[in-house]
């Protein structure tokens, strides 16, 4: 199943977990979990881990480290603090809110990192209606880990985004093999849609009505548009990871729609961009 509706993943305390045994795959997870009186422990593991407040505050304890996360009011409100968790860890967090836990398996085990909201960098993406938001925060080349790549997506309402479709499933001199996981979030209760579809890497073929909470498993195949409905700006955080030794995100567009990205010299990006903090 590609599609899991909120609610379908979930295993307390965890309002979604994705492992990579759950998802049928090997390195990509995902957890969930909305913090209230009682804290919450677990082990790493196997897997390094990003603590990611997507609405309110949280603190990290492990074995030699406190980090205090400011969090912010929602996944609209411009990027958050982030805290990385190393494979073989305790971990426990305590507060009040909503926090993803996007991870993978790795083998090596980086040191425990605090990263400020002020330093993750933000970029718009597309232009008209292919507008969109990216905050970088765990991409390639801006934040290290052994496996695990994640970033932000944000889609003003009537927007499209994962634009043109794209894959990541076969391993050529400028494609990276990556399991991927969507996570939702949509503002004001409203809805999106995820496309994904077949590519020689096999037979898939989901359209989802995504809504908050709700996730899309990419395990091969080519991935959008993502869709957000006029009037409801969307969001999504990505969490991807695959076996090369170098982490990356390269993607091979869809060849029937690869010409869409030239349709962007001559048009402005979307005046409702950025959303929250960009310097």
């Amino acid at each position: 199943m590609t599609y899991l509706p909120y609610g379908k993943a979930a295993a307390d305390p965890w309002s979604v977990e994705i492992t990579p045994s759950a998802a049928g795959w090997t390195y990509s997870g995902l957890r969930v979990v909305d913090l209230a009186d009682a804290p919450v422990s677990f082990d790493t593991g196997e897997e390094e881990m990003l603590v990611l407040p997507l609405a309110g505050s949280c603190t990290v304890t492990l074995p030699n480290d406190v980090f205090p996360l400011a969090g912010r009011p929602s996944v609209f409100d411009g990027p958050s603090d982030f805290a990385y968790v190393p494979i073989g860890t305790r971990v426990t967090l305590e507060g009040a809110g909503r926090v993803a836990l996007p991870s993978a398996r790795a083998t090596r085990a980086l040191p425990p990192r605090y990263v400020a909201a002020a330093e993750v960098p933000v970029e718009l993406r597309g232009a008209g209606q292919a507008s969109r938001q990216v905050n970088n925060f765990c991409a390639p080349g801006v934040f290290e880990c052994d496996k695990l790549v994640a970033v932000e997506v944000l889609t003003p309402g009537g927007n499209w985004s994962s634009y043109p479709p794209h894959k990541h499933d076969t391993p050529n001199p400028g494609e990276a093999v990556l399991e991927e996981i969507y996570y939702f979030e949509v503002a004001d209760q409203g809805v999106g849609y995820q496309r994904v579809y077949s590519s020689e890497r096999g037979r898939i073929d989901t359209l989802a009505e995504v809504s908050s909470g709700d996730v899309v498993l990419v395990p091969y195949g080519y991935h959008g548009p993502s869709m957000a409905a006029p009037g409801y700006d969307l969001y999504y955080l990505n969490v991807l990871a695959g076996p090369a030794d170098e982490r990356s995100m390269a993607f091979c567009d869809d060849p029937r729609h690869a010409w869409i990205r030239s349709s962007w010299d001559h048009q402005l990006i979307d005046t409702r961009l950025p959303f929250g903090r960009t310097s």
